[in-house]
């Protein structure tokens, strides 16, 4: 066990590091972490071992699909292509000289990204595997669970009872498809950016933009007549005060889903820096001292953040569940009583 842990250990410090950007021959750690955690048109999983992916441009209505390769040189130095190039992580116009024109509009950019490509496969992992659980039950619904699929029946019942039925009340069923997707999703992702090579898809902030819009999304149009009320005609506030209320309370409405998009954010992506910023002080020090209890720290916060990425896949899951809930829930006055 001890040897396994130790090889694990290596390969995630020798992939971490495999592709770090050099200048001079001296360690540049901004320029690593920066290289982590951002979207690339390219995939490295270790020093030669990397996936070239596919561009996909149409500028001015003209299709133009070719491989990622040949934006590099022999030495991986970016180069220009066919009229376009690599600019600050972006793809743009350039001249004879490879400068970038003023002209970009017309450019659409539909590439396979890093965290594109990341995205399909935990797509297609969780298709996988749901439909393999799913398929057992279907078959065999009266036989106990066993194997991969005792080992999320938990999990789904624990969303269903003490996020989904909790918060939500009698009208949980309708929202629990994309509760247990969106868990699983942020969960899976997660742990797929802690793998050597993985990609920061969940540090991605419009990743988890659009998982916030489509709770937005959900919760306004769930609202019934009794939250559209408490908006617009807060029970018990005055008359007088509805200028200001109103206005308050449709900012709320946007507060909710922007603090679960940069909760989410932040916390995978602080989680990245601080694990690579420990791996570089063996490389910034070049100390043996400063070596041991780098990877002292550096294994502890891998640990710590394979509690996080669940972590937030629940506080994501339970707050979208707090908000149907809020939407759907019939209030009832005193005075409306009377």
């Amino acid at each position: 066990m001890k040897r396994l842990f130790v090889l694990l250990f290596s390969f995630l410090t020798l992939t971490a590091f495999a592709d770090a950007p050099v200048e001079g021959g001296e360690f540049q750690p901004g320029d690593m972490i920066t290289h982590h955690i951002a979207d690339d048109y390219t995939w490295h999983f270790a020093d030669g071992a990397v996936v070239y992916l596919p561009v996909i441009l149409v500028d001015n209505g003209e299709f133009k699909v070719f491989s990622s390769h040949n934006f590099y040189d022999e030495n991986h130095e970016t180069v220009p292509y066919n009229g376009y190039a690599l600019e600050h992580g972006h793809i743009m116009r350039v001249d004879e000289a490879g400068k970038p024109l003023a002209d970009q509009a017309g450019l659409l950019d539909f590439s396979i990204t890093k965290n594109v490509a990341s995205m399909f496969v935990s797509v297609a992992l969780l298709l996988i595997i749901f439909f393999v659980i799913a398929g057992r039950y279907k078959n065999n619904p009266k036989a106990a669970p066993r194997g991969i699929q005792s080992f999320f029946e938990p999990i789904i019942i624990f969303i269903r009872d003490e996020i989904a039925k909790a918060n939500i009340g009698p009208k949980y069923e309708r929202y629990m498809p994309y509760l247990l997707t969106v868990f699983f999703f942020i969960w899976f992702n997660n742990l797929l950016g802690l793998m050597p090579g993985g990609a920061n898809l969940t540090g991605n902030i419009a990743v988890t933009l659009v998982l916030a819009l489509i709770t937005l999304l959900i919760t306004v149009f769930s609202g019934n007549k009794s939250y559209w009320k408490h908006i617009f005609a807060t029970p018990g506030v005055p008359t007088w005060l509805a200028p200001i209320m109103i206005p308050v309370e449709l900012i709320g409405i946007l507060t909710k889903p922007f603090s679960l998009m940069v909760r989410l954010f932040a916390n995978i992506t602080a989680g990245h820096i601080i694990i690579l910023s420990l791996f570089s002080l063996i490389f910034i020090f070049q100390s043996i001292a400063v070596g041991p209890l780098s990877v002292a720290f550096a294994t502890f916060m891998n640990f710590l953040e394979l509690f996080v990425a669940l972590l937030q896949a629940y506080i994501f899951t339970l707050l979208s569940a707090m908000y149907f809930g809020g939407a759907v829930e019939e209030h009832e006055h005193a005075d409306e009583h009377h």
